[in-house]
C-alpha cells in the first residue's frame, strides 16, 4: 500500500531562463494522488533502478537528517533538493526543462523519500480562444507534457529512512566536459551497485560470448542461463553472477575462468539483489527466431526436455526443431 504524507512540485524551466519554486505543498487528492501513486508504484518496481548507499559526507543525507528531525521542513528540504539539481541541469549540454517532485511518502508501512525528474516533453493538447467571430478551437505544441500514468518518469530516486538504503534510476549528463550521473553523483552523493536489469542482461551477454568462443551453441547456453535463474529464483532473492558461471559451464573449467573473469571485469563482484516475481516471469520463456522468420516462444521448463522440444543437427549444417506430444493447436493470430 502506498501512502502519501507530503508532496511538492518545483519547476526547472530553463528554455525561458525561469525557475519556480513552490511554496506550498501539493493537494494529495483526486487526480493528483492517482498521477502520484502509479508513478511511485511503477518506480519502484522498475528492474532498470540501481541499489546504492550513501557516502559518509553526503551533504543530501545530512539535510535528510535536518528535516527527518523537525529542524527544517518539507518545503526547505524540497528547496535545497530542486537548487541542487538547478546547478547541475544549468552547466550540461543536454540541459532540458524538468519538472522536480519530491514525495515523503510509506509503501508497506516503511517511510521513503522520493525524488522524481521529469523532463518536459513537446506534445499537442487543444486550445481554446476568443475571436472578433467566436470561439475558435485549436491545436498547439505544449512544452511541458508530464508523463502519462502507463509512461515512466525519466529518473528517480527512493531512499528508505530508516535503512538508508537507496534505489536510483539515473541518466548520464555532460557537464564541463564530464560525464556524470547527476542523481547519484551531485545529489545524492552515494555509490551504486548494478541494477537487477544490467544483472541479467550481462549474465546472458557473457555466457553467449564465452559459448561462442568455445564453438558452442549460443540459444543452448542463453537456455541454461534461464533454467539456472529459475531454480535460483525460487529459493532466493540474490543472484550471484560468478555462482551461475560455474553452473552453467560447469563441464568445462576453462569457459568457467573466462566467463569469472569477464563479469569481475564488468564490475559484478557481489551478489545482485533481485526481485523474484519479476525475474521469474523474465526467464519463464525462451523466445526464438529462425532465419526463415519462423517465430516460437518455448517455456524455459521445456526447452532441455527432449520429450516436448528437440534440437537435431542435419547433416547439410542445418538445424531442424521437433515439437512433440501436441494434442491441440491455437490460433493466436
Amino acid at each position: 500500500m502506498i501512502i502519501i504524507d507530503k508532496a511538492i512540485l518545483h519547476i526547472l524551466d530553463f528554455q525561458s531562463g525561469m525557475t519556480v519554486y513552490s511554496d506550498e505543498l501539493l493537494p494529495v487528492q483526486d487526480s493528483i494522488e492517482t498521477f502520484l501513486s502509479r508513478h511511485i508504484e511503477k518506480s519502484w518496481g522498475s528492474q532498470d533502478a540501481k541499489p546504492g548507499s550513501f557516502y559518509e559526507d553526503s551533504v543530501f543525507q545530512q539535510n535528510m537528517d535536518s528535516y527527518l528531525r523537525g529542524a527544517s521542513d518539507f518545503v526547505a528540504f524540497s528547496k535545497e533538493i530542486a537548487h541542487t539539481l538547478e546547478n547541475a541541469f544549468v552547466h550540461a549540454e543536454e540541459m532540458a526543462s524538468a519538472d522536480i517532485i519530491v514525495a515523503d511518502v510509506r509503501i508497506d508501512d516503511c517511510r521513503k523519500l522520493v525524488v522524481f525528474k521529469s523532463n518536459s516533453h513537446i506534445g499537442y493538447t487543444h486550445q481554446v480562444s476568443q475571436t472578433e467571430h467566436g470561439i475558435r478551437n485549436e491545436i498547439i505544441n505544449h512544452y511541458s507534457i508530464m508523463p502519462n500514468l502507463t509512461q515512466k518518469m525519466d529518473e528517480f530516486a527512493f531512499i528508505d529512512t530508516e535503512s538508508r538504503e537507496v534505489s536510483v534510476c539515473a541518466k548520464k549528463y555532460t557537464i564541463d566536459g564530464n560525464a556524470l550521473f547527476v542523481f547519484p553523483e551531485i545529489l545524492l552523493e552515494c555509490s551504486l551497485t548494478p541494477s537487477p536489469k544490467e544483472a541479467m542482461r550481462n549474465l546472458s551477454k557473457t555466457a553467449a560470448k564465452v559459448a561462442e568462443a568455445y564453438g558452442q551453441d549460443k540459444v543452448s547456453t542463453e537456455a541454461a542461463v534461464k533454467s539456472y535463474v529459475t531454480e535460483n529464483m525460487q529459493t532466493s532473492d540474490e543472484l550471484d553472477l560468478a555462482e551461475a558461471g560455474k553452473e552453467i559451464f560447469r563441464e568445462n573449467p576453462a569457459m568457467q575462468a573466462d566467463f569469472d573473469q569477464a563479469i569481475r571485469d564488468a564490475g559484478f563482484t557481489e551478489p545482485v539483489r533481485m526481485d523474484q516475481e519479476a525475474t521469474l516471469k523474465r526467464v519463464c520463456k525462451h523466445k526464438l527466431k529462425t532465419d526463415t522468420g519462423i517465430e516460437l516462444t518455448i517455456p524455459t521448463d521445456y526447452f532441455d526436455n527432449t520429450e516436448y522440444v528437440e534440437f537435431n543437427n542435419n547433416a547439410d549444417g542445418t538445424l531442424s526443431i521437433t515439437l512433440k506430444h501436441i494434442s491441440n493447436i491455437v490460433n493466436r493470430g
